[in-house]
């Protein structure tokens, strides 16, 4: 392998390496709003809601942090490999009819969402791993 080739997917490894740690912050804080969320279902109450909402909010954060390395985990990639973008958003309306229903179904749609997020985070993570395991292979 040419030197260029090597220095790319070090660089490469280096930021799929900071998008892993990245999503499973994001997972962290989601199994965090879920559990809190399991709570709001089954009578939390108003300050119970708020807590979720916090862990839903520091999920969004990381998700945004996420997206940034993966984007430029994927630059680093363009010379490399193939990538595929994620995007992983919790709908803010769900967020209002929440706050503002605050009842069981909005809990339910508000769990469900979290969920579904979850799932696509652990898949991302997936992802990542499997190209890191075919960039490693390069050294």
């Amino acid at each position: 392998m040419t030197y260029n080739l090597q220095k790319e997917v070090n660089e490469a490894v280096r930021a799929g390496e900071q998008s892993l740690s990245s999503l499973r912050r994001v997972l962290k804080s989601l199994d965090s709003a879920r559990n809190w969320g399991v709570f709001d279902m089954f009578g939390g109450g108003g300050l119970t809601g708020l807590i979720k909402h916090a862990r839903i909010n520091d999920a969004t954060s990381n998700m945004n942090q996420a997206k940034r390395d993966l984007q430029i985990f994927e630059r680093e990639l363009q010379d490399v490999v193939a990538y595929k973008d994620i995007k992983v958003e919790i709908d803010s309306f769900l967020i209002f009819a929440d706050f503002f229903f605050d009842g069981f179904l909005a809990d339910y749609l508000v769990q469900r969402k979290i969920n579904q997020t979850r799932q696509e985070v652990e898949q991302a993570i997936c992802h990542v791993e499997r190209i890191l395991s075919d960039l490693r292979r390069y050294n």
